[in-house]
């Protein structure tokens, strides 16, 4: 990855604030539009960004996500002050979820977060500490 950037943005993110889930993923959207980049990456990266963001909502006590853009990627990240993933790999398993139930009764929760991020990103990282909390990190390649 090239030092350069293009564009950063840092999101805060609340647990459980249901009303303006989506407005950070929204704004990178925007902006990836905005920079003139490709369709389908915007369309990746807004994928990415909503579930992490959705991730954070439901699942977290509350984090951050950070938008970096360089000349030859998209990176999103977050990082969040807990509760952590106590088995990343069942996580990572499509279907599975530890939403509660308001979370489903939304329409949340489905078990699809993190393998759609995997699945949209070129490379894809997360560390998870359980009782203290996760990294993700997700790029996706210009070009």
């Amino acid at each position: 990855m090239t030092e350069e950037i293009v564009a950063s943005f840092d999101y805060q993110i609340e647990k459980d604030d249901f009303k303006i889930a989506g407005s950070a993923s929204s704004h990178i959207k925007k902006i990836l539009k905005q920079l003139g980049l490709p369709n389908p990456l915007v369309r990746r990266a807004s994928i990415i960004a909503y579930e992490l963001e959705i991730n954070l909502v439901i699942h977290t006590v509350g984090g951050a996500m950070h938008l970096e853009v360089h000349p030859n990627c998209v990176v999103i990240s977050t990082e969040d002050m807990g509760p952590g993933i106590e088995d990343v790999d069942q996580a990572m398993t499509e279907g599975y979820s530890t939403a509660n139930d308001t979370a489903r009764e939304m329409g949340f929760g489905a078990g699809m977060g993190l393998p759609n991020i995997r699945r949209c990103s070129d490379e894809f990282s997360i560390r998870s500490t359980f009782g203290t909390g996760t990294w993700i990190r997700s790029e996706i390649h210009v070009g």
